[in-house]
């Protein structure tokens, strides 16, 4: 019998250790609709360094997002291959019923409750690096970290984010290209071209096993001008530039390495939006001294663009939940408020949605939510902004982009319609770890797997 056991020692083992490790770049760009790379030409663009990940990699047709759709849950879902309710980052904004925060976002990677693939990267002993993915002030793991954050816009934040950085990094990079880093509230083509020339100086000096790279001025100019519109385009074809650099960078430090392209979410253009917080003001859910301020609560919205979770001050009060509940359903019923769909704990819940949330609010196509505004705020407006995102993850134009290419991926490779919770296990395997508390198992994406 002892023979016997030890093969099945054995094969025990080779099944539970990962495969041995591949260097993998992992690049994302906020807002890009996996369409605008798959039918680039049908729509006027001229993306060949995106176009290259078709031919010679696997890609999604479509990545099926989490609640909500914005980017901090998303990347958060990229690192961990968890949703929202899970790993923790539940909205781009910190809760702050009080509005003392001053637009506070969850920059902090203490707030992520699970581990993430730069930690596993490093567990097993691979050299990581990081520029201004979201949610990594603070990542551990993390050897060489240029994280996103700002406060005001004030020349001061440029202290706060080297403080924040890895020791000496900024400092060396700034000389090394001979350009002051880009501010984090920076959310330009500038400051992209700014952060790519940084990542390739990162890549060149120091030849990160594992690096994130993230781009935020498509989802910027779609915010502004909407998706589908010339000067999104125009952004568009000059970020595929930038993924070339990036990619010749890695391939010229890493010969064998493997180069992921995601994104966050798709948009939607929008017309019109809806305040929550003049609905809940007026009828008396929230309280305000005579100079606009919040002073007391029972329940309150909590925005994410095209939808918005609803906390209650105290959830188990079934009066209490009723009462919001049918003020929901009135809102719901006058078109003008552009409400397609309330959820309840039990779907929230199904969703992967934010924990906290006693109701999520999920928009039209057309419609957005407004922010904080205080008593003054109408019930319905024009949003200052042509595009968003943050809905349901239902919609074809919701869908996230998934692609990845080299030397150990298989060529020319269709993954279909998948997971976002997919996303970051299949980059553990190729970097030769695991995620265990993945929610989704690994794609197909390596050459030569069975």
């Amino acid at each position: 019998m002892r023979p016997v056991l030890c093969s099945a020692l054995v094969a025990a083992l080779l099944v539970a250790t990962p495969a041995a490790a591949e260097p993998v770049l992992l690049i994302s760009i906020d807002g890009l609709r996996p369409r605008d790379v798959i039918e680039a030409e049908q729509r006027g663009l001229n993306l060949p360094n995106l176009k290259r990940f078709l031919k010679e990699g696997a890609h999604a047709t479509g990545v099926t997002g989490v609640l909500p759709t914005v980017t901090y849950p998303s990347h958060t879902t990229l690192l961990t291959g968890a949703s929202p309710a899970r790993h923790g980052v539940v909205s781009n904004t910190t809760f702050d019923p009080t509005q003392i925060n001053q637009g506070g976002w969850y920059w902090y990677a203490s707030d992520i409750a699970l581990p993430t693939l730069w930690s596993a990267a490093a567990d097993k002993g691979l050299t990581v690096a990081n520029v201004h993915w979201p949610v990594s002030v603070g990542a551990r793991g993390v050897t060489w970290n240029l994280p996103q954050i700002w406060r005001t816009g004030h020349a001061d934040d440029a202290k706060l984010l080297t403080s924040l950085a890895t020791p000496g990094l900024v400092a060396a990079l700034e000389q090394a290209t001979g350009e002051p880093y880009a501010p984090g509230i920076d959310e330009t083509l500038a400051g992209d071209e700014n952060r790519a020339r940084f990542a390739v100086k990162l890549i060149e000096r120091h030849r990160p096993q594992f690096m994130t790279a993230y781009f935020t001025a498509l989802d910027h100019e779609q915010h502004l001008q909407g998706p589908d519109t010339p000067e999104a385009k125009a952004v568009l074809e000059r970020i595929d530039a930038l993924v070339g650099r990036l990619v010749t960078a890695q391939l010229e430090a890493h010969p064998d390495a493997a180069i992921a392209l995601v994104s966050d979410h798709g948009f939607e253009a929008i017309l019109r939006e809806t305040s929550f917080f003049a609905a809940f003001i007026a009828e008396g859910l929230i309280k305000l001294d005579p100079a606009g301020k919040v002073t007391g609560w029972d329940a309150m919205p909590w925005p994410s663009g095209g939808s918005v979770a609803i906390r209650l001050a105290r959830p188990d009060d079934a009066a209490l939940a009723e009462r919001v509940g049918g003020l929901l359903q009135r809102m719901k019923s006058d078109p003008r408020s552009g409400i397609a769909a309330i959820a309840g704990r039990e779907q929230i819940a199904r969703m992967g949605g934010n924990p906290t949330a006693s109701f999520y609010v999920n928009m039209a196509p057309d419609a957005a939510v407004a922010g904080f505004s205080g008593a003054a705020a109408p019930l319905h407006g024009t949003p200052k902004y042509k595009g968003t995102h943050g809905y349901f993850p239902v919609a074809a134009n919701l869908e996230a982009t998934f692609m990845i290419m080299g030397k150990p991926i298989a060529k020319g490779r269709s993954l279909g319609q998948i997971d976002m919770r997919a996303i970051a296990p299949t980059l553990a395997r190729v970097l030769g770890t695991n995620l265990p508390a993945a929610e989704a198992a690994p794609l197909d994406v390596q050459a030569g797997r069975p």
